[in-house]
């Protein structure tokens, strides 16, 4: 039992060592902002940029954590499957996600509480929820 223990303390340091050098979810270079939408007002923008455009745009803040394994694996997933799924950066393409923006900011979908735990100013008031959500169905 005793040996086990040595052999997990020692090696999970180094398998944590190891992970860093797996270069997925360290690419932080956001490709350029092709078109964005017309807003409807420059408050639907900023409350966009503050709860969505880390994960829906090509303007990503990443934030330190996103640079330690496997951490950034999960980042590195999450802007990737947003910026599919509807990408404020390139909207020359059609998403079929716009048609339900404010529907899931309403419901609370969307910005996620996982992503709230680290991203706090993304918090948003039932206010601005409401002012999003009829800014966003007004925008698409």
């Amino acid at each position: 039992m005793r040996k086990a223990l040595t052999v997990l303390i020692i090696a999970l340091p180094v398998l944590f060592l190891a992970i860093q050098l797996i270069p997925y979810g360290r690419n932080h270079t956001n490709p350029p902002v092709v078109v964005e939408p017309q807003w409807a007002n420059p408050e639907t923008r900023a409350l966009a940029r503050r709860a969505c455009f880390d994960c829906h745009s090509n303007e990503t803040v990443w934030p330190w954590y996103s640079n330690i394994a496997p951490i950034s694996w999960l980042v590195q997933r999450d802007v990737e499957e947003g910026r599919e799924k509807l990408n404020f950066s390139e909207w020359n393409h059609r998403y079929e996600e716009a048609d339900e923006m404010g529907e899931v900011v309403l419901e609370g979908e969307m910005p996620p509480p996982v992503f709230l735990i680290t991203h706090p100013e993304a918090r948003l008031t039932s206010e601005e929820r409401q002012a999003l959500a009829e800014g966003l169905d007004r925008t698409r």
